[in-house]
């Protein structure tokens, strides 16, 4: 068919044009189709079409029972014979090519004689010429008795010939039109298929969810080719509720369509046979910054040139620049939304400096930010020894205190490391009692860092697999370190607190935090004792071992009292040499054993040893009065009493009974 339409010459097409001009005005619309013309340019290329027209011209001579018994052949423009036509002997053919030569040089019927197993015969060639320019473009040979062709029978096979001319313009105008309606099928079809792409664009471009582009592609792309199958495998961390969007193996060979579109940003095409009965294609779906997935289209006993690979790929790379568009305006959004919760759980951490509100803000606000079904916060307990279970959603766990380096939350903090498990029951190797107790399979984690120091983590578990992608998991991250900031903050502010509410010297509380926490028991509780604590003749102490051993024998006072009370109790320096102890809860006797215990202590484990005057006094709901100041004052009325009675001893507040003014 190539070599056929080859002849349809440029210059053929513009002598069409012509006609076409000068036939405008004429009644008969198609007759500019019986003056298109062959040109010498075309003669090198009419063998097939010469031939094809000699066989349909030979078949017809059916009609005429006398000229098949005539041998015919034809013969190119140059009078070469064509093999394609009849078999016939060699040496017939040199005769004919023989007589040709003759009719080139001529251009008239020429004839050499030949004598064939005692009969004589004629072999001549008959030029055929064009219908507008009378140029020769072939030749028909004949061969016949001599008797015959003396009597009239050149005559009848030059009559014989102009028809055979005629069979070959109508090919001729056949294979033109076809052409012609070819060419224009083409054009209509390329017009439609820019139309349909248009709307394609048009409406993938009008999406800006990702989801939606994808599905729009591959509807555009079925309805283009219903009989095909049709799959979209998908590199990108991106989860899809079209059943043909799928993620991308991993594992491919390299013969693969679809890894070789992916890994070369191509088309790629196999077909399972030559009559291409079943055909696979591959389409990339790829932008700017790279390939996102693969098209992966089959189809059985297509009509091939019906599969437009080249349209097809226009549909692919649009679809790829319109997806990253998609993509590109949900990370945007993306990243406003995470910096909107940022800000919240920012805005939400810092209402409270109290690390225990931290923790359960956090906890509700993980929660929801990221839709999970659970969430497990790990503090750092060095008293516990080990991982202590903050904030949990689950009752089982709760304030449950893990060993550190164990399951997954230990493993994530003693590494220091995140972590991201999509199904946890495919990783038999690690274990999680969080995982276990829920039956979660999804799960991201992140350590929580304090000051640059990893002091915990941050666990959030689903019971889907597959359900946290790696934009949770970097996010999970960020709001780690804005938890951690908080953290650090609450107990940077209760250290400092500690430190404002203790004696630097002895590491008791401060008088005026003992001041407030009698004040706030005084409203809550119904009773309370306060003992007020004096070194005895401190200040010969000083003077005699100086003000450095001074200071460590109210050290170790100090260190005697905390010792001897309870851990609720509360031991503070009052002043100079002076301590109190507030006992809540508990009566003037009980409180009396208290002080007689510190009182022996303090004389029998002090270097050098000392002395230590108590004074005590108690309140309870039923008085008439209650304040700390009566308290205090009532206290330091009965150490002074201790002091004036000859010191090492204990006075109790006389307010009631002088009697009880002697030791237990």
């Amino acid at each position: 068919m190539s070599e056929q339409k080859a002849y349809v010459h440029k210059d053929s097409r513009m002598l069409l044009q012509d006609n076409l001009h000068a036939s405008r005005d004429s009644e008969d619309p198609t007759a500019w189709l019986r003056e298109t013309e062959i040109v010498t340019h075309d003669f090198p290329y009419l063998a097939n079409l010469i031939a094809d027209s000699f066989n349909e011209w030979f078949g017809g001579l059916n009609v005429l029972p006398f000229s098949r018994s005539w041998e015919w052949c034809v013969l190119n423009f140059e009078g070469k014979y064509l093999n394609n036509s009849l078999d016939q002997q060699e040496l017939w053919r040199q005769q004919w090519e023989q007589a040709a030569a003759s009719s080139l040089i001529s251009e008239t019927i020429s004839a050499v004689p030949l004598t064939v197993e005692g009969k004589d015969l004629s072999f001549f060639t008959i030029p055929l010429f064009t219908r507008v320019d009378n140029k020769i473009f072939a030749f028909l040979g004949c061969s016949m008795p001599t008797q015959q062709y003396e009597m009239g029978g050149r005559d009848t096979a030059e009559a014989m010939s102009l028809h055979y001319r005629t069979c070959f313009y109508h090919k001729f105008e056949h294979i033109f039109v076809a052409d012609l309606a070819s060419t224009h099928i083409h054009a209509e079809r390329e017009s439609n298929r820019r139309s349909l792409l248009f709307q394609i664009v048009q409406r993938m471009h009008d999406n800006i969810d990702v989801d939606a582009v994808l599905s729009e592609v591959i509807d555009s792309i079925s309805a283009m080719y219903p009989g095909a199958r049709l799959d979209l495998y998908m590199s990108q961390d991106h989860r899809s509720t079209n059943p043909q969007v799928k993620p991308l193996p991993f594992h491919m060979s390299s013969d693969d369509v679809c890894a070789r579109a992916f890994k070369d940003g191509r088309v790629a095409l196999h077909t399972s046979d030559e009559n291409h009965r079943n055909v696979e294609i591959g389409l990339p779906l790829g932008g700017k910054q790279g390939v996102y997935g693969v098209f992966h289209m089959v189809m059985d006993n297509p009509i091939f040139p019906d599969v437009d690979l080249r349209f097809l790929t226009m549909v692919a790379d649009t679809a790829g620049t319109a997806f990253e568009n998609a993509k590109l305006y949900e990370r945007s959004n993306q990243l406003i939304r995470e910096l909107r919760m940022s800000n919240e759980l920012t805005q939400r951490l810092n209402q409270s400096l109290r690390l225990g509100d931290i923790f359960q803000f956090a906890f509700e606000e993980l929660l929801e930010m990221f839709g999970a079904d659970y969430c497990c916060i790990l503090h750092l307990n060095e008293e516990k020894g080990g991982l202590e279970v903050i904030a949990c959603n689950h009752p089982s766990l709760q304030n449950e205190v893990l060993e550190v380096g164990a399951g997954l939350g230990g493993k994530v903090y003693s590494t220091g490391e995140s972590l991201i498990m999509s199904d946890y029951i495919d990783n038999p190797k690690t274990t999680s009692r969080l995982m276990n107790a829920t039956g979660s399979q999804s799960l991201i984690a992140t350590p929580l860092s304090v000051g640059g120091e990893v002091r915990g983590a941050i666990m959030l578990a689903h019971r889907d697999s597959h359900y946290f992608s790696y934009d949770n998991y970097r996010l999970l991250q960020a709001m780690a370190g804005h938890i951690g900031l908080a953290v650090g903050n609450a107990r940077l502010h209760a250290e400092v607190r500690r430190l404002a509410n203790r004696d630097s010297l002895t590491g008791l509380y401060a008088r005026h935090y003992l001041d407030e926490e009698i004040k706030e028991r005084q409203s809550t509780d119904f009773c309370g004792c306060l003992i007020v604590v004096d070194i005895d003749q401190f200040k010969i102490v000083n003077d005699t071992y100086g003000h450095q051993k001074g200071d460590k024998i109210l050290k170790e006072v100090s260190e005697i009292v905390k010792s001897s009370i309870r851990q609720g109790d509360i031991a503070a320096r009052w002043g100079g040499e002076e301590l109190s102890v507030y006992l809540p809860l508990m009566g003037m006797q009980q409180a009396g054993y208290v002080a007689e215990r510190i009182r022996k202590r303090v004389m029998e484990e002090t270097e050098p040893s000392v002395t230590v005057s108590c004074g005590i006094a108690e309140w309870s709901w039923m008085d008439d009065r209650v304040s700390v100041e009566s308290l205090f004052y009532r206290a330091d009325m009965a150490l002074y009493k201790a002091k004036n009675n000859g010191r090492n001893q204990v006075v109790f507040d006389t307010k009631e009974n002088d009697s009880n003014n002697k030791n237990p």
